[in-house]
């Protein structure tokens, strides 16, 4: 009866790692997707900044600088931001002083893993909320009711824009908000792969 036990108990873990892989292959994909995509923004937000300076440089030739340059760069960089921050979780990219933990035995380390992702986690959560939040008094539309089910808050009087380009704030915001929901699935799926991690008494490889 004990052997038994023991197979079953060994078997339930096989298939809980099996699924937990098997899910880290999909969020592996669309974190990377979300990375390149992060990548592409900065990239083009860098040739906004070249244009523009060579553009101000050059006033004298009939250049002029790209219109809204600031607006574009510093939307694009916060967006940037929340496309990376998925990945860097998944692959433990944060910044981590480990001079201690790293003298531990293995099972110690994944439980400091843990804890560290259960960090992370509440700070993603906590940071999409506030985003939820900003989004809410941003975005003019849907009704009263909705938005009060949703906790959006009350519907702003006018559409805010930003200043030159008249972009809707609600659309970055939104967009931000994608990658900062994206982030805590990560995070959740992280904390489950660190519970794997704990029960096999080893960091796993990321």
């Amino acid at each position: 009866i004990r052997y038994r036990q023991i197979l079953g108990q060994g078997q339930t873990m096989a298939l809980a790692i099996n699924a937990e892989r098997r899910a880290g292959r999909v969020i592996d994909m669309i974190a990377r997707l979300f990375a390149y995509i992060g990548g592409f923004i900065l990239v083009a937000m860098a040739l906004v900044t070249v244009v523009s300076i060579v553009g101000r440089a050059l006033l004298s030739f009939g250049l002029s600088p790209v219109r809204g340059d600031y607006e574009l760069v510093a939307n694009g960089c916060a967006l940037a931001v929340f496309c990376f921050l998925p990945y860097c979780q998944l692959k433990r990219g944060h910044v981590t002083v480990d001079i201690v933990t790293s003298m531990f035995p293995p099972r110690a380390q994944a439980v400091f893993g843990l804890i560290g992702d259960l960090l992370i986690t509440l700070a993603a959560i906590i940071m999409m909320r506030q985003l939820w939040f900003g989004f809410g008094e941003k975005f003019p539309y849907g009704s009263d009711a909705l938005r009060d089910t949703l906790g959006m808050g009350y519907k702003p009087f006018f559409a805010e824009t930003t200043y030159e380009l008249e972009i809707p704030v609600w659309i970055p915001y939104g967009l931000a908000l994608i990658g900062a929901g994206l982030f805590v699935i990560v995070s959740l799926y992280t904390v489950w792969r660190s519970l794997n991690w704990v029960s096999a008494g080893r960091e796993g490889a990321v």
